[in-house]
């Protein structure tokens, strides 16, 4: 099948490397996704981690979106309860005036981190409970249509003029899907992080969708976890990354770097670390361009994707882009 592909980067900092490296990993990568004919270009929000530079997507936009002519980028995304609603829409106007028709605003309603660090950013003004208020604010401020009664509502996001750029939502359960239905807002699904609820909330979204000045029909987007290699067995030798990295992620010791290969093959897994590896191999697709275009094509067809998103988390920059390289003609032809 063909597919339109993007890409959702967390600026892995692979170990041996710095977090200026991890950046200019990215800048790479967005070029060379570019010339491999992907649609989009997304950077993830995550704070207090060893593992990942992605801690500032609005900044990183600025610079894949300035190293790049034709990509949209955004962001995968803006957790929008560590943020004011009059600064997120501000910032994305003036990326939005930057970079005409090609800014993506992905919002999510979780912290991108532990709850201390959580509670650090948001000094206790926010969580993910008051997300409908905030997410409501947010779009007052990019529609200048805040209530009058709104005790801002004299508040303009500057600067005033420029168009509102494509809101999305992002989940991995049928709370977002419901959010980004009601609102005519794309949706994007985390099967990477819960590949359970996946079926489900793709579903919902389509039923449940409602035109609005956002969207006139539903635009759903597969986010997915992979690893791509010419032959399966340097696809699963390089995984071993990905699994001792998920493993550590999953069970909270968050500030190692992204491990070689060579470390996470000498790693010696504990039973329980055993079970949570073998659960996140539920969660990505490893193998030859065929395999996954046949794993990854099925599972899009499944949930009535209309986009594939695709997360590699590998340690040698160079095979990461190899990865992605391969995958694009096997799930675009």
């Amino acid at each position: 099948m063909s597919l339109k592909l993007s890409v959702l980067d967390l600026s892995p900092i692979p170990s041996g490397h710095t977090p200026t490296d991890a950046l200019a990993n990215s800048v790479d990568l967005a070029r060379q996704a570019e010339a491999a004919g992907y649609h989009r270009y997304w950077l993830a929000e995550h704070h207090n981690t060893g593992m990942l530079a992605c801690s500032a997507p609005e900044l990183l936009i600025t610079r894949i979106a300035g190293a790049t002519s034709r990509l949209r980028v955004g962001s995968g995304g803006i957790m929008l309860p560590n943020h004011s609603p009059l600064k997120v829409a501000e910032t994305f106007r003036v990326l939005e005036a930057m970079f005409p028709q090609r800014i993506d605003l992905g919002l999510g309603r979780a912290p991108g981190t532990d709850p201390v660090t959580a509670s650090a950013l948001r000094r206790g003004h926010a969580d993910a409970d008051d997300f409908p208020r905030q997410l409501s604010d947010l779009v007052g401020y990019l529609k200048d249509a805040m209530p009058a009664d709104h005790p801002h509502a004299r508040v303009r996001a500057t600067p005033v003029g420029v168009p509102c750029p494509p809101i999305w939502i992002l989940g991995s359960s049928l709370y977002g899907a419901r959010v980004a239905a009601a609102n005519g807002f794309g949706f994007a699904y985390a099967h990477h992080i819960v590949p359970e609820n996946v079926h489900a909330a793709m579903r919902l979204y389509r039923e449940e969708f409602r035109a609005s000045p956002f969207g006139h029909e539903p635009r759903a987007i597969l986010a997915v976890s992979a690893i791509c290699a010419p032959t399966a067995e340097e696809a699963e030798r390089l995984a071993a990354t990905a699994d001792l990295s998920m493993m550590r992620t999953r069970s909270g010791r968050t500030r190692y770097p992204l491990p070689s290969v060579e470390e996470a093959l000498a790693y010696a897994y504990q039973p329980d670390e055993e079970a949570l590896r073998q659960y996140n191999r539920t969660r990505i697709h490893i193998g030859t361009p065929g395999a996954l275009a046949a794993s990854i094509g099925e599972l899009a067809r499944a949930t009535d994707a209309d986009e594939v998103m695709v997360n590699t988390m590998i340690h040698r920059h160079e095979d990461r882009v190899r990865s992605y390289r391969l995958l694009a003609p096997a799930l675009m032809s």
